[in-house]
């Protein structure tokens, strides 16, 4: 809901489940000149990240000469815990009135049924799921109220869980609870890894539309545009799985290593009777051996793709990139022209209204299909850019709801899961109480650099680990009797890993390792009802 030139001047940045040194590291030269004017920064997380601790940002000098220092207030959860710390924090807030009543009352509804829902958590029962004391989650409140120009800021880190939706409504209450919304210097900020994702997603690029939408689209294209919705690329999985896909076409993507149970994304991969990769590099998806045919077609670059294009930012900024003249791989094209020429030979007759001359035609035609882009048509340079809904979203107080209001949810505890499979940090960690059993542990399999890297380094530079590392914690390896490097076998109901120990600032009782050799450990079936996203985290034996 806000830019970064809010950033330089907020009083507090929150990063929950967010590793931006690591995954969007651009953002530090941010967070160095929001401290430099007084800002801190917190971090809520099961993992302290050396990055978050300290980090060197090449484009100032001062801080690639001497490091800055990042974080400073540290948070510990347990894997999967966000969502009841931040149920405690919204009731630490209603009880000690640190509630923004104007801005409740005057912007938003349903502010009771959050209320009532947080109050009736007992207080043990947020401490058990969210590896946190009470203490700790009212001292975040008061950070909140101390510092009311705060800007919250998440990643996958809450989202790719069974329970991704609900942690996201928590954290949007409290955002709510303090007033953050639709003012300058403080916001809401879901941050990601990939350009394409939001930008596609904005445009369309979904598996179901409202209505409204698609009886925009079938005025201005002409054709009916299916009611029905589509399938995310879970669902995709499952039914080329089982045998209902003849043909797949994969765009820029590698199931094999970026969804969870790799066999169950093989067999996916093997049953279509055309499959198609269409990509910039080679992947392991690509080498799947299929019963049908697979084809392989080689892609531009945005930088190489005729008439240029644009990507959208964290912070809803569309920016043109142009086209750069040079050496071109010869059978290499753009996909919207592919898609262009297959489509029209599919479908003949339909032929002059699914082609584009030029990208920017499809600019063009974006501005009058999807109101929210209106301007990307007149991005032609290198610099153009433009910002929907302008630095601060919502700034008239006025909500893209149909009341208008922002919307609070009851959200409370009782996650998915049994207490057994909670890993309970001990007290020197900021948590609850020890492990409830002695080799059963959470583990997070979402380690290494960003979600779409092409690349993963055989030794993590921010923290030296190689890519079999085991993260635990230095209390665990006292409590097992164990030393680090020591050779172990994860196993889940789904899979084994074997990797080595490595000694590492986490909760207790809880373990991370790097993904993709993490997958194997994963249950593909487990996936948030709402969002269908996987969940990437589960509940291992060291063995």
């Amino acid at each position: 809901t806000c830019s970064y030139a809010d950033w330089l001047h907020a009083d507090l940045i929150v990063f929950l489940g967010s590793n931006v040194a690591n995954n969007q590291p651009v953002v530090t030269k941010y967070l160095h000149h929001a401290k430099a004017n007084g800002a801190q920064i917190a971090v809520v997380n099961t993992f302290r990240e050396p990055g978050l601790e300290r980090y060197w940002v090449p484009s100032i000098a001062s801080s690639a000469l001497n490091g800055t220092t990042i974080a400073d207030h540290w948070f510990h959860v347990t894997t999967g815990g966000d969502r009841a710390f931040l149920v405690g924090v919204l009731r630490a807030l209603v009880e000690t009135e640190g509630v923004d009543e104007a801005f409740v009352r005057e912007r938003t509804i349903g502010f009771e049924a959050a209320r009532d829902a947080a109050l009736a958590a007992d207080w043990s029962a947020l401490e058990r799921e969210s590896g946190a004391t009470r203490e700790r989650m009212q001292a975040f409140a008061q950070l909140l109220v101390r510092r009311p120009n705060a800007i919250l800021v998440w990643s996958m880190g809450l989202t790719q869980h069974a329970h991704g939706v609900q942690t996201i409504k928590a954290l949007v209450n409290v955002g709510l609870a303090r007033g953050l919304p639709g003012r300058l210097n403080r916001g809401l900020v879901p941050i990601r890894g990939h350009s394409g994702v939001q930008g596609g997603a904005e445009v369309g690029c979904v598996p179901a539309v409202e209505a409204t939408t698609a009886a925009r689209w079938a005025g201005l294209w002409r054709f009916p545009v299916p009611a029905g919705g589509g399938w995310t690329a879970v669902e995709m999985i499952e039914h080329a799985a089982r045998g209902d896909v003849d043909a797949f076409w994969i765009v820029g993507g590698n199931f094999l290593e970026t969804l969870p149970d790799p066999e169950a994304s093989r067999r996916a991969l093997r049953r279509p009777r055309l499959r198609i990769h269409h990509d910039i590099v080679l992947s392991s998806s690509m080498l799947v051996d299929g019963d049908g045919d697979v084809v392989l077609l080689p892609a531009t670059t945005r930088y190489e793709s005729e008439g240029g294009g644009t990507e959208t930012s964290t912070e809803r900024r569309i920016i043109y990139s142009p086209e750069i003249p040079g050496r071109r791989i010869g059978s290499a094209r753009p996909e919207w022209r592919v898609f262009g020429d297959v489509m029209a030979r599919v479908k003949p007759e339909r032929a002059a209204q699914i082609r584009f001359e030029s990208a920017t035609a499809i600019r063009e035609e974006i501005a009058r299909a999807v109101p929210l882009y209106k301007g990307i048509e007149r991005l032609h340079a290198k610099g153009d850019q433009t910002q929907w809904g302008g630095r601060t979203l919502y700034a008239d107080g006025q909500f893209a709801t149909p009341d208008g209001k922002a919307h609070f949810s009851g959200v409370g505890t009782a996650l998915a899961r049994p207490d057994a499979e909670i890993a309970r940090p001990s007290d020197a960690a900021g948590g609850a109480s020890s492990a409830p059993m002695p080799r059963v542990f959470r583990v997070s399999t979402r380690r290494g650099r960003q979600f779409n890297s092409m690349i993963q380094r055989v030794v993590d530079p921010l923290t030296g680990a190689a890519r079999d590392a085991v993260f635990i914690s230095d209390e665990d390896l006292r409590r097992l009797q164990l030393r680090e490097g020591t050779r172990v076998l994860l196993r889940s109901a789904f899979g084994v890993l074997r990797g080595r120990l490595k000694a590492a600032s986490i909760t207790p009782g809880n373990l991370e390792v790097h993904w993709p050799e993490g997958n194997v450990l994963l249950s593909a079936a487990a996936i948030d009802p709402d969002s269908m996203e996987p969940d990437y985290n589960t509940t291992v034996t060291i063995e």
